[in-house]
């Protein structure tokens, strides 16, 4: 018997060849060609270098996309939590209390989640439209107020980039915390609320220390999510006006596709890969002390 077993790790090599070359090689390549000034311009050689990473560190251009990054970061992970939190305590309770629509909220809800990138930059850019025909702009007509330029001004574009986001990401916050609602104890609410606790008592007591290991995990992914964010910033304004909402993601393709730069983009990739290992470093210490105070 012992001389037919098959040992696990064979199972594992196709897996792993995959793994080394779709994804284990580019990484090294990315890493070694953020290392010299190569161009897209054909035929032009290329030396070993660090100035790549010294015009990224230099660069006002670099500054300003990592200042509006982290606005655009900053505020849709704030709001996508707090949507998707409420949004669940909502459609939990219209759940326990047997009210009708329930389900078709969590529908609506997900359908957002399901929607590709791409297709959710040009339904909001359609929303977004400047002049009379803009829904938005149209329905703000309807109520006596003037039309916005929320793709033409700088400071609305990356505030409109960021809310179109908001509503992207709201959902898979959403179904995290639904999920986790279902966990919670029901006889400890019941025993909380014999105790005279209200409302708010018995989610600061009872339901927020359950919801609290999902909340770290939803709160890592959409940030990781959101600094990855190219193919619905790309559809909605490509960056613009100017560079007012070119995120991490998009100015690494600008510089390597756009500006031929391939060694500053590669460098750029490299920054954008630290700040996701940053984020997956802190989640992996939080769950590690968590669970040596368990």
């Amino acid at each position: 018997m012992g001389g037919h077993r098959v040992r696990p790790w064979l199972w594992m090599l196709p897996l792993g060849a995959v793994l080394l070359l779709v994804f284990v090689y580019p990484l090294i390549e990315i890493v070694r060609v953020s290392f010299t000034d190569a161009s897209l311009v054909a035929g032009e050689p290329y030396s070993y270098t660090v100035s790549a990473y010294r015009s990224v560190a230099a660069g006002q251009d670099f500054a300003d996309i990592l200042r509006i990054t982290f606005l655009f970061v900053l505020f849709s992970v704030v709001f996508q939590l707090l949507l998707g939190l409420a949004i669940a305590l909502l459609v939990d309770t219209a759940r326990r209390r047997g009210l009708r629509g329930a389900m078709v909220t969590r529908t609506v809800v997900l359908t957002a989640w399901a929607i590709p990138g791409v297709v959710i930059g040009v339904i909001w850019r359609m929303l977004y439209q400047e002049g009379p025909s803009g829904i938005l702009n149209y329905l703000l007509g309807l109520v006596g107020l003037p039309g916005q330029e929320f793709l033409s001004d700088p400071d609305a574009a990356l505030v409109s980039v960021t809310v179109a986001n908001v509503w992207r990401g709201t959902a898979l916050s959403m179904i995290l915390m639904y999920a986790g609602l279902q966990t919670v104890p029901r006889d400890l609410l019941e025993a909380a609320r014999i105790d005279g606790a209200g409302v708010l008592q018995s989610f600061r007591a009872v339901t927020f220390p359950v919801l609290l290991p999902l909340i770290a995990i939803d709160l890592v992914t959409i940030t990781v999510e959101t600094f990855n964010t190219f193919d619905m910033v790309i559809a909605l304004t490509e960056g613009g006006p100017g560079t007012a909402t070119q995120v991490l993601a998009l100015g690494v393709y600008d510089q390597m596709f756009n500006q031929l730069a391939f060694g500053r983009g590669a460098a750029m990739s490299v920054v954008l890969l630290l700040i996701n290992l940053v984020m997956v470093g802190v989640y992996f210490r939080y769950t590690a002390r968590r669970e040596a105070i368990t």
